[in-house]
């Protein structure tokens, strides 16, 4: 969508350049940098709409707490038997 501003926005050049009268020329420029901030703006938005994350990805704190207790419960397990083959306990 942010490139069909910019190509408004270049008509509107093509237009001020080719037009004889002066209203015309001053409406096209400003519908030209009208059109190169929105522009700008729908690229920046979609950069930020890109890098940020979903809602859904999200942790509540009872699942981090039942995945916390999950890894302690397997490193408990595991230590003991890696004492028992005279391995080093990992970290």
């Amino acid at each position: 969508m942010p490139w069909l501003f910019l190509l408004l926005a270049i008509g509107a050049f093509v237009v001020a350049l080719n037009s004889s009268s002066v209203p015309i020329v001053a409406i096209c420029l400003i519908a030209a940098l009208a059109g190169m901030v929105m522009w700008i703006m729908g690229l920046l938005a979609q950069r930020v709409g890109n890098s940020s994350r979903s809602d859904v990805m999200l942790i509540d704190p009872q699942e981090l707490r039942r995945l916390r207790e999950q890894a302690e419960a397997r490193r408990h397990d595991a230590t003991p038997a890696a004492q028992a083959s005279g391995e080093p306990p990992t970290q």
